[in-house]
C-alpha cells in the first residue's frame, strides 16, 4: 500500500493533530519525499512528534520509512514514460514471460482488492442515484483515460439514451460544455500524469451548477476539488504506464447498478439496440 492508500484507509479514525499531520503528508509528497522532518514540521506548523506518531498509526515502523515509502512513489509519478520502459525492458531481459504475467497480474488483483476493502459503498449508491437522475450525462477523460471513457459511453448508451462522451479537441469540449447546466452531471475519469483539459471541464461543469463525479488514483489529484462524488482507484503496476483493471472493475460495477435502477425499462432498450444492430448487420455471423 501506498502512504496515500494507508491515510485514505486510516483517516477516518485519526485524532484533529493527525489528520493535520496526514493532510499534509497527502497534498505535498514531494516535500515529505525530499526534505528533512524538521523542514517539513517548520513548513507545515505541524511538530516533528506528531509525524512520527502519524506514521506509526498508519502502520511504519518510523517516520523514516514512511518518507522512504513516499520517496518511492515521487519517483515513479515523476520519472517519464521513456524511462520506465527502458527500466521494464532491462527487467523483461532478465525474466520469461510466464514471471511478466504473474507480476502484472498480482498487481491488478491487489488493485483491485484495495478497491473493494475501501471504496464507501453509501458513496458509490449517491453516485449511482445522481448520474441516474440526471438531465445529461457528459463523460470526460484524456490522454490514457480517452478510451476507457469511450467504453464507459459505449455500455451506457446502450440503455441510456441522454450520455454523451465529450470531444477529443478543445473546440469540441468547450461548445460541449457550454449548454452543461444545474441538473446535469460530468463523469471525469483522471489518472496521473493529470490532464489540464479534464480537470479545466470538471472546474466549468461546477461552475455552472452541473454535479461532478471524479475517479482518479491519488488523494493529491488536482481534479478532487470540483468532486462532488469522488472515487480513488489503486492503479500500481510494474509497467511503465498505469493499470486500469481495478478502474474498469468500478466503471462496470456503475453501469450493472444503472440497469438495476432502470429495470424492464433498461431490458426493453438493450432489446432495441439489439434488434438495430441486427438489422444494420452489424454483428459478424458464420
Amino acid at each position: 500500500m501506498t502512504v496515500q492508500d494507508r491515510i485514505s484507509g486510516s483517516y477516518a479514525d485519526l485524532s484533529d493533530k493527525l489528520r493535520v499531520a496526514a493532510k499534509f503528508v497527502s497534498e505535498n509528497p514531494a516535500e515529505i519525499a525530499t526534505r528533512s522532518l524538521r523542514s517539513v514540521a517548520q513548513s507545515s506548523g505541524v511538530s516533528p512528534a506528531t509525524f512520527s506518531r502519524l506514521a506509526r498509526a498508519l502502520g511504519y515502523r518510523d517516520y523514516e520509512q514512511l518518507r522512504e515509502e513516499g520517496r518511492l512513489v515521487v519517483e515513479r509519478q515523476m520519472s517519464p514514460f521513456s524511462e520506465r520502459a527502458a527500466k521494464l525492458r532491462a527487467q523483461a531481459g532478465k525474466e520469461q514471460g510466464r514471471a511478466l504475467l504473474e507480476h502484472q497480474s498480482a498487481a491488478c488483483i491487489a488493485n483491485v482488492e484495495k478497491l473493494v476493502a475501501s471504496v464507501n459503498r453509501d458513496a458509490l449508491e449517491r453516485a449511482v442515484r445522481q448520474i441516474d437522475e440526471a438531465k445529461t450525462v457528459l463523460l470526460v477523460g484524456s490522454m490514457g483515460s480517452a478510451g476507457v471513457i469511450d467504453y464507459l459511453g459505449y455500455m451506457g448508451q446502450w440503455f441510456k439514451q441522454n450520455w454523451k462522451v465529450a470531444g477529443r479537441n478543445g473546440i469540441e469540449l468547450s461548445a460541449t460544455l457550454s449548454w452543461i447546466n444545474e441538473g446535469d452531471v460530468v463523469v471525469g475519469l483522471v489518472k496521473a500524469p493529470y490532464a489540464r483539459r479534464t480537470v479545466a471541464a470538471l472546474k466549468a461543469a461546477q461552475d455552472r451548477g452541473a454535479k461532478t463525479v471524479v475517479i482518479s488514483d491519488s488523494p493529491t489529484s488536482p481534479a478532487l476539488q470540483f468532486a462532488n462524488h469522488s472515487f480513488i482507484v489503486a492503479t500500481q503496476s510494474p509497467q511503465f504506464f498505469s493499470s486500469y483493471a481495478a478502474t474498469l472493475v468500478l466503471l462496470e460495477t456503475i453501469i450493472s447498478m444503472l440497469i438495476a435502477r432502470a429495470g424492464p425499462d433498461a431490458e426493453e432498450q438493450i432489446r432495441a439496440a439489439e434488434q438495430t444492430i441486427e438489422r444494420l448487420g452489424e454483428n459478424w455471423t458464420p
